[in-house]
């Protein structure tokens, strides 16, 4: 898997070296919350056995987020891809101290880009709470179409949750290139 860099981090594959630093902002609620699947409360020793599983699942590319300027994994980005349709799905998380920075739309950037142009994908779509405004600013910020809303599609801490679906075509994608 390759190594993307941006101006401010680089994008690399996620190594057991990381699992601690995973654990550290995974346990945080207010991170848990805007996610379907990081546990809450996060399990001791989850961010070794996320490692172990996440970083060799078939048809998944996840990158480590890591910020150049401290050398400190702040978050995690992923494509989830269904080859038979040439497609990925876009998910993220970011550690709560580095929320509102900007960090996840540079990191976004720099996989759909990867997804087209290395993945050969035809479509790189997204979800998010729709209550979650900062996740769904990252897929306008791409580019992305909304496509709709899965009401109550999901149930997470007790209560039901909207879901709101982005995507982006490759076709889209090389206009919104060739019009820069």
């Amino acid at each position: 898997m390759a190594t993307l860099e941006t101006k401010r981090l680089i994008l690399r594959p996620v190594h057991i070296d990381d699992a601690a630093r995973i654990e550290e902002l995974a346990s945080d609620y207010e991170l848990a919350k805007t996610t379907l699947n990081v546990p809450s409360p996060y399990p001791e020793g989850g961010g070794k056995d996320f490692v172990e599983v996440f970083s060799k699942k078939e048809n998944l590319v996840l990158f480590a987020m890591v910020e150049k300027e401290s050398d400190s994994l702040i978050g995690l980005i992923n494509i989830n891809l269904t080859p038979a349709y040439e497609r990925g799905e876009l998910g993220y998380w970011v550690g709560r101290p580095y929320w509102g920075k900007g960090f996840g739309t540079e990191a976004a950037q720099a996989v759909t880009e990867y997804g087209f142009k290395e993945l050969k994908l035809n479509k790189i779509f997204a979800g998010a709470y729709s209550d979650n405004p900062g996740s769904w600013r990252i897929m306008e910020k791409l580019g992305m179409t909304h496509e709709g809303t899965w009401r109550q599609h999901a149930k997470r801490f007790g209560r039901y949750i909207d879901l709101t679906y982005y995507g982006l075509l490759r076709e889209d994608y090389e206009k919104a290139r060739a019009g820069e």
